[in-house]
């Protein structure tokens, strides 16, 4: 691919500018498809929005106006007059409908100082438009700023749902603005030329934008979510500058040596190009993971994140063949003198520092690698304690939000009330005396249990014989309150009243519930994804490296960097540890889907190190150096581009750690401590100390195994001239930064 695409520049540099506009261009033309609700979750919660979808029921955006006083209770005139004045105030926008007064529905709270004002919003869908939701709360904060004496305050579905599309957007654009100057300016640094710093850049957005359009194009096969867009930002930013790196160092290196440039372009493509292939596959397979979740916005991610890797390689292995042969030796121009020396600053003080760190490693590999396993034990220690769950709307955004302190006004008054559980009933026929009976039986069990409590409202679709029954629970929705109460109304409430009647379903969902049911299957599809992942990781390395034993560590090495990152995860997030330093507070639980999502875009991410920097070893090794030898001319000879690469990773990441919304943050905080706890502790460490103790086992491949097909380098890599320096080739033990040409060798 490289030599082609070398010989055929203009082809390849024009038909990748084509590919990237087509399938940007067809993508906007099709538009996406997001996942819908019945799509969203398994379980119960899947049954019931099924239900709902089929009998064409929307289910509008139930809004509260929340009124409440310190020292007035709901009898007092002034207490009247603002309820009386909010009622008025919605119905006057127009955009509302079945408004409620507390005192016609019962929502005054035990202590008659809070009282709920309930509407739904009137558009098609019943969810209303930001406009539309923007209208409404200026109308309730009007009356907030004629009864200043009182709370007066709006919180619901359709205004939880701008708040967070409104705060995506904001974030997302953030992430771009701020995750590309940032990864281009460590680039600038690495290699101190402008034109060789945009380079990677520059492929890496071209092939996000291509892959947005693909995926907008699959989502009418397969739909997508704003999840997955994030996500394919974050990883395809990453991996696509990362590829280009690998590939631009080696060519550029492979020059620096004295090949010419068609000699530094094939070594490139033989040696830096086969690992990006093999990194990207690695990816793809950890990506493929998430689809055997059977959750819908896991599969968007997974989809989303192999077409844009899958691009990213694309790219990485044609265009940039092409570009460089275009460049040549011009694409160091842009040359910045203060950078550059900064540069060769960087690069010596780097140099000596992974020199200092792996003379020791390598003198005393056995203690190295008891001590850098007991570190990453350490980090793993709170993944013990790990708890998972749905956040609630209150843990997922910051402290101090004025939905936030709405939503705890509202929780306070009316335990249970934001998030109530929702069952759905499907009966043969919804009007008929004894399924009244059974809806009737249903409220007083519910309430005599303890665990439930009023309102209990019920609304009934007397044309599709469909009821939805809303049933306020204990806790705050996701804690051991809301779960024993959801089990209780799931395995004796429910069946013993209205699944009595013969031919009634009733499905129960809601946030409890949906976080109960994702959980159950996330537990039930753990094991399948963790198998199917590492069995497949595994395959590839032993194909790639043809040895048994290079295979087997490099899945051990990475199930410890994933623990670890799992471990701080736990200690921040579930415990606070260090948690205000990233302006946040512990929630108690780590996001349901974060841990699965972590495992597998680790697994694939982590690979790209052990690739580039095995590979590098290997090579070493096929030119006849003893695997001592090799192993200290692998990690001396990359710790520059995988430093770099490892940065600009850690950067990205965490740019998304900064983000408001907590899954986000979580996700960022991971992944950027994932890698640069593997760029470091495992690459610079652990790896060398393990191959060190291993010697020439680390090559064993049983002969019933040799039959394998061949995922190695095709061919020798030429030696370079007989003038050229080979820096760390033959270096002994006490002069680690010696130098000898390829004559002397």
């Amino acid at each position: 691919m490289g030599g082609w695409s070398a010989r055929h520049r203009w082809a390849a540099v024009t038909g990748w500018l084509l590919f990237v506009v087509l399938a940007a261009w067809l993508g906007g033309v099709a538009g996406s498809v997001r996942i819908d609700d019945s799509e969203q979750m398994p379980g119960q919660v899947a049954r019931a929005h099924r239900i709902l979808a089929d009998a064409g029921i929307e289910r509008p955006s139930g809004e509260s106006v929340v009124v409440q006083s310190p020292s007035l209770t709901a009898a007092d005139p002034a207490f009247r007059s603002a309820v009386a004045d909010v009622v008025r105030t919605v119905r006057a926008t127009g955009l509302v409908s079945g408004v409620r007064s507390p005192y016609d529905g019962g929502a005054v709270s035990a202590d008659r100082r809070t009282a709920l004002v309930a509407f739904t919003m009137t558009d098609a869908r019943g969810k209303g438009t930001d406009a539309e939701v923007a209208t409404v709360l200026d109308a309730v904060a009007g009356v907030q700023a004629r009864h200043r004496g009182l709370v007066v305050e709006e919180f619901g579905d359709a205004s939880a749902h701008r708040w967070f599309q409104d705060q995506f957007s904001h974030d997302f654009k953030r992430a771009e603005w701020t995750a590309v100057p940032l990864a281009l300016g460590i680039l600038l640094v690495a290699f101190g030329a402008l034109v060789a710093a945009v380079l990677p850049v520059v492929l890496a957005l071209t092939a996000f934008v291509a892959a947005g359009g693909l995926v907008a194009l699959s989502s009418h096969l397969l739909h997508t979510s704003d999840d997955a867009s994030s996500v394919m930002l974050l990883v395809g930013l990453a991996v696509g500058v990362d590829y280009c790196l690998f590939y631009l160092r080696r060519e550029r290196e492979e020059r620096a040596a004295g090949h010419d440039p068609a000699t530094a372009l094939r070594i490139a493509a033989a040696t830096s190009g086969r690992a990006v292939l093999v990194s990207g596959l690695t990816v793809v397979v950890a990506m493929a993971g998430m689809f055997l979740t059977g959750i819908a916005d896991f599969r968007a991610m997974a989809a989303g994140t192999i077409v844009v890797v899958v691009t990213a390689v694309l790219g990485s292995l044609t265009v940039l063949p092409a570009l460089l042969s275009l460049l040549g030796d011009r694409v160091e121009r842009g040359r910045v003198p203060l950078l550059g020396r900064l540069r060769r600053a960087g690069t010596a003080e780097g140099g000596r520092f992974w020199n200092a760190v792996l003379t020791p490693v390598l003198r005393r590999p056995l203690a190295a690698a008891l001590l850098s396993t007991g570190v990453l034990l350490a980090l793993a220690a709170p993944l013990l304690t790990l708890h998972t769950a749905n956040l609630t709307f209150e843990q997922q955004i910051p402290r101090g939000n004025a939905l936030v302190t709405t939503y705890q006004r509202i929780q306070a008054a009316f335990p249970g009330d934001p998030a109530p559980a929702t069952v759905v009933v499907k009966a043969a026929d919804i009007d008929s005396p004894r399924m009244r009976r059974a809806v009737a039986d249903f409220r007083r069990a519910a309430v005599a249990t303890g665990r439930m409590h009023e309102p209990i409202r019920v609304e009934t679709h007397s044309a599709q014989d469909v009821a939805v029954i809303s049933v306020p629970l204990a806790g705050s929705g996701n804690d051991a309150a809301s779960d024993e109460a959801l089990r209780t109304l799931r395995e004796e409430v429910v069946p013993h009243t209205l699944g009595a009647v013969p031919g009634t379903e009733a499905p129960v969902t809601g946030e409890t519930a949906g976080s109960h049911d994702f959980n159950r299957q996330m537990s039930d599809s753990l094991l399948p994804v963790l198998g199917f992942v590492t069995a497949f990781a595994f395959l590839l390395m032993l194909l790639f490296f043809r040895s048994l034993t290079v295979a087997a560590t490099a899945v051990a090495l990475n199930l410890l960097s994933v623990a670890a990152a799992y471990g701080v995860l736990a200690l921040v997030f579930q415990h606070g540890v260090g948690a205000s330093l990233l302006g946040t507070a512990g929630v108690g639980a780590v996001e349901s889907w974060v841990p699965l999502f972590l495992f597998v875009i680790l697994f694939g991410l982590s690979m790209d190190y052990h690739v580039f920097v095995v590979s590098r070893i290997k090579e070493a090794r096929d030119r006849g150096m003893d695997t001592r030898s090799a192993v200290s001319y692998g990690i001396r000879s990359t710790a520059g581009v995988v430093t770099s690469a490892a940065v600009i990773m850690v950067a990205v990441f965490s740019v998304f750690g900064t983000l408001s919304v907590q899954s986000m943050k979580q996700m960022g905080v991971g992944l950027a401590v994932a890698v640069l706890v593997d760029a470091t502790v495992i690459r610079g460490v652990l790896l060398p100390s393990v191959m060190s103790l291993l010697g020439e086992r680390n090559w064993y491949l049983p002969r019933w195994l040799r039959r394998l097909p061949e995922l190695s380098h095709g061919g020798p890599v030429p030696p370079a001239p007989a003038s050229a320096p080979l820096p760390y080739l033959v270096g002994g033990e006490d002069d680690p930064r010696r130098e000898r040409t390829a004559a002397e060798v």
